[in-house]
């Protein structure tokens, strides 16, 4: 695409216009394609439109295929009168990209009563009463604003608005909370573990995005200067406040967990050639049977699992990055709304996580790579949303 580009330069530079170059400069700034500072060059720095043209083929044109391909694009978006007489033709979307949009719902599709009662009767499926839907409550908490206005989270804004109409449109309350602190994000998961819906829910959905490092999400004041005393929420505090011992309230009941944010600052790519993965498929023996249960007494105090029925879908693989678009929010919000709105009302939530993660297999921008991962799992059933069920 780059060789393409190449091509049509003389041409697009004759006959684009200022509205259109700035146009593609938005577009690919959305796009991360370019940053702030190479924007304002190619506009600033170049006197004439013809100039700005110019400069904008050939900064496109070093950053490869990829982003040449994106800016193609939008020039067919933006001018396709210009994009025809350059011979470009019409852009192909990704194979993958074009599936998924065909897949995709707008809107949440309901479940029926029928699908309802068949998988309430099983016995492999959490319960979920029509009462304990309607107390339905979810802890949503987003980062965009910073002290340091350098880590502001553009778009973050879009992953809250989505994020919070999945939630209600799911039958959840939504307790909401926007750009805090570490020590208030752990105050906001405690106080949310001791409201009086718990008892009555049949599930709670917390929902945490920031930036973030390995084990922990970064509060509103962080700052890279703060060595001895950074502002950041520990992930694991999360599973105490709602484990067994803090929280009986949600005894065996599914807590679902979604991070976005990042990791770690690596790239979540590597080249690799056809051998270079190798699987050792070792079985290992399970844990070995008690072999003196008579000698086991009751004591007349109940003992429980310190941890269960947690399922986390944390935005990235440990160490690396993920990526957000400025127009549109996070990827991984956008594509869980994607899949929810699709197969909620059929699908169980490892089954939508599983989907969610199947669309990262193609996910590509400018050769940058992100798997979110699923995390302490300790589901024992299968746990139904059971969107629009009918007398809710």
């Amino acid at each position: 695409m780059a060789a393409e580009l190449a091509k049509v330069r003389g041409k697009f530079v004759d006959k684009v216009s200022i509205v259109v170059i700035k146009q593609l400069l938005d577009d690919l700034l959305d796009d991360d394609v370019l940053n702030d500072g190479q924007k304002d060059t190619i506009l600033e720095e170049n006197n004439t439109t013809a100039d700005k043209a110019r400069s904008l083929v050939d900064t496109i044109k070093k950053k490869g295929d990829v982003a040449s391909r994106k800016m193609i694009a939008h020039l067919y978006e933006r001018d396709p009168t210009l994009h025809s007489e350059l011979g470009l033709g019409q852009p192909a979307q990704p194979a993958a990209e074009q599936q998924m949009k065909q897949d995709c719902s707008n809107m949440l599709i309901p479940t029926t009563e029928a699908f309802w009662m068949e998988k309430k009767n099983n016995g492999k499926t959490y319960p979920a009463e029509k009462n304990s839907i309607r107390n339905r409550v979810a802890l949503l908490i987003t980062n965009i604003k910073f002290t340091d206005e350098r880590y502001n989270r553009n778009g973050a804004e879009k992953d809250e608005e989505n994020m919070e109409k999945l939630l209600r449109a799911l039958g959840y309350k939504v307790v909401k909370y926007t750009n805090l602190t570490g020590k208030a994000i752990d105050d906001a998961v405690m106080k949310f573990s001791k409201l009086p819906e718990l008892k009555e829910t049949d599930s709670v959905v917390v929902v945490i995005m920031s930036h973030g490092k390995l084990g922990a999400v970064l509060g509103c004041n962080w700052t890279k200067d703060d060595v001895e005393k950074p502002d950041e929420f520990p992930i694991n505090n999360i599973y105490k406040h709602l484990g067994s011992e803090k929280c009986p309230a949600l005894l065996n009941k599914p807590k679902i967990i979604i991070i976005q944010a990042c990791r770690g600052e690596e790239k979540g790519s590597v080249l690799v050639s056809d051998d270079a993965v190798v699987c050792d498929d070792v079985s290992q023996p399970g844990p070995p049977l008690c072999a003196d249960e008579e000698n086991i007494e009751d004591d007349n105090m109940r003992c429980v699992h310190k941890e269960k029925d947690f399922i986390s879908l944390l935005s990235s693989t440990p160490d690396t990055v993920s990526y957000r678009q400025r127009n549109k929010g996070s990827f991984l919000i956008q594509y869980i709304v994607d899949v929810f709105n699709t197969l909620a009302h059929k699908e169980h939530i490892d089954e939508l996580f599983r989907e969610v993660m199947q669309r990262f297999e193609e996910f590509s921008v400018q050769s940058l790579r992100q798997m979110p991962t699923k995390d302490r799992t300790t589901l024992t059933k299968h746990f139904y949303f059971f969107p629009g069920l009918p007398g809710l």
